[in-house]
């Protein structure tokens, strides 16, 4: 009898641990827990089939381990810490484990993504101009481009020298300001519909850093011998300046998106009736790239939607809540990995709601490897706060998109430039004509021959000589970021910019 129960215990513990061992987790699975246990505190998961073996292993664990409480030593060598763990931070075999999972799940290396439509290579009605007497050894580090249509010139800021520029409408240099750091943003002002102050954006520090250097001043650009007005200094890589009355008190506030490196955050930049400004805090977080305001839930106040670039990716809208504050709420969310780098609202189907216009390439941190996610992107707006992806055309380190309608048939079409485009193998890529087929995201893209011209970090869009459509200007960065191994610059590094003519009218 003592033997029956003896041999029916054993075939029950033997069923506990063969059943135990159906439901136990494999390495596979368990690494997956642990990444959307301890990564997504930050930002979204990230599955490892988005970058190679090598850049995960070499460059991104290592980076992220201090954050979560594990030692580095030697590039990618882990040791524990002694005492006890803070909340939130992973235990040493836990991160072995984590590190593993990513190690046996990347692949060797991405596979470039392959575009659905081929690339037309001509100028899509498009002439070049070329700015007039720069033909110096100086290396271009364009920072910002725009056009000022009210008084047919352009201005350009230098990031290495300072510098903002002043161009006629023949090209030619007409005047220069030194200022403390790079322009990388301008608002044109108007009074009574004369041109008032410029409100600049200067970004103190390129590089990324904490510095809280950058400054948001007045300028009178009408005159040559004018001197800035700061109105709000101090501030951590301010990137963009927007004006909007937030609480309807008839003085016009800025919004100012701080990048910062990590830190920063969205400001509202409260005007008093002594037209001094106060701060006033949105949110204070980093990666904050771009915004448009406007009255997004229809209640008559002005909101914002804002792209955060910077570890937790996404969109949100910042509902104006009528009191002096605002209310989040997220639209999108991406992987950090996608280096998010601008957006813009535009009906691409003409249903009467703002659709999403998204770029990401951003490509100067931990993982420079060209990406096949890189891109553009439209979400299509369903309502209710709700969108959808809709349409993605892979382009290497996409970095600005513009939608207009160029060749005047009624239909939407996108420019867009890439910074760390496929230098090497499609510098064509770095600047795209999409010519849009039909209201269903048919597109046809276009690469004018200007390879040779330059390499593009800013854009800017207006009908510059008032004949009835849309110009482009292009700002050359020419020199420095170089991610791709073994090739060395073939484009023209002097030349600040150009300006693409459109010969429609």
């Amino acid at each position: 009898m003592k033997g029956v129960v003896l041999a029916t215990l054993c075939v029950v513990f033997t069923g506990l641990a063969i059943f135990s061992s159906c439901f136990a987790p494999s390495a596979k699975e368990k690494g997956k827990m642990l990444a959307d246990k301890y990564c997504s505190s930050c930002h979204l998961p990230v599955d490892p089939s988005m970058l190679d073996k090598e850049t995960w292993t070499k460059h991104v664990l290592p980076a992220m381990a201090p954050k979560l409480g594990i030692r580095v030593w030697s590039g990618d060598q882990y040791y524990p810490v002694e005492g006890q763990r803070q909340e939130g931070q992973i235990s040493f075999q836990e991160w072995v484990e984590l590190v593993k999972y990513y190690e046996q799940q990347a692949p060797e290396k991405l596979s470039p993504a392959k575009p659905p439509v081929p690339l037309q290579h001509d100028w899509f009605g498009f002439s070049i101009k070329r700015p007039v007497g720069v033909d110096s050894p100086g290396v271009a580090t364009t920072t910002m481009v725009s056009f000022d249509t009210t008084a047919a010139r352009i201005f350009t800021s230098d990031g290495y020298k300072s510098t903002l520029s002043a161009w006629d409408s023949s090209l030619r240099k007409v005047n220069s300001w030194q200022l403390p750091s790079a322009v990388v943003d301008m608002l044109y002002t108007r009074d009574s519909g004369k041109s008032s102050p410029a409100i600049i954006t200067q970004i103190g520090n390129m590089r990324a850093v904490d510095e809280p250097a950058g400054i948001i001043s007045r300028l009178n650009i009408n005159d040559p011998a004018s001197k800035k007005t700061d109105l709000m200094p101090f501030l951590k890589r301010p990137v963009q300046t927007l004006q909007a009355d937030f609480d309807k008190d008839n003085l016009v506030d800025l919004l100012v998106c701080a990048f910062g490196h990590n830190q920063g955050g969205l400001y509202w930049l409260k005007q008093l009736p002594d037209h001094r400004y106060e701060q006033k805090t949105i949110t204070e977080i980093p990666g904050a790239i771009h915004a448009e305001v406007g009255d997004f839930n229809g209640d008559g106040w002005p909101d914002a939607m804002v792209l955060f670039a910077a570890a937790d990716e996404g969109i949100w809208l910042y509902e104006n809540d009528r009191h002096g504050g605002f209310k989040s709420i997220n639209l999108l969310r991406f992987p950090p990995l996608n280096g998010s780098t601008g957006f813009q609202l535009v009906d691409f189907n003409q249903d009467g709601k703002l659709d999403i216009l998204y770029t990401c390439g951003d490509n100067a941190d931990f993982s420079m490897v060209l990406k096949p996610f890189h891109g553009l992107y439209v979400y299509m707006n369903e309502g209710n706060n709700s969108y959808r992806q809709a349409w993605f055309y892979p382009v290497n380190g996409c970095t600005k998109a513009v939608a207009a309608d160029f060749n005047l048939d009624g239909k939407t079409d996108i420019a867009a430039i890439a910074f760390f485009a496929d230098l090497k193998n499609n510098p064509a890529e770095k600047f795209i004509l999409f010519e849009g087929k039909d209201h269903q995201l048919n597109f046809t893209p276009h690469a004018p021959p200007i390879e040779k011209e330059g390499r593009w970090i800013c854009m800017d869009v207006r009908d510059m000589d008032g004949d009835g459509d849309q110009d482009i200007i292009l700002g050359n960065y020419g020199k420095g970021f170089n991610i791709l191994d073994g090739y060395t610059p073939d484009w023209k590094e002097y030349q600040p910019f150009i300006v693409l003519e459109n010969k429609r009218k």
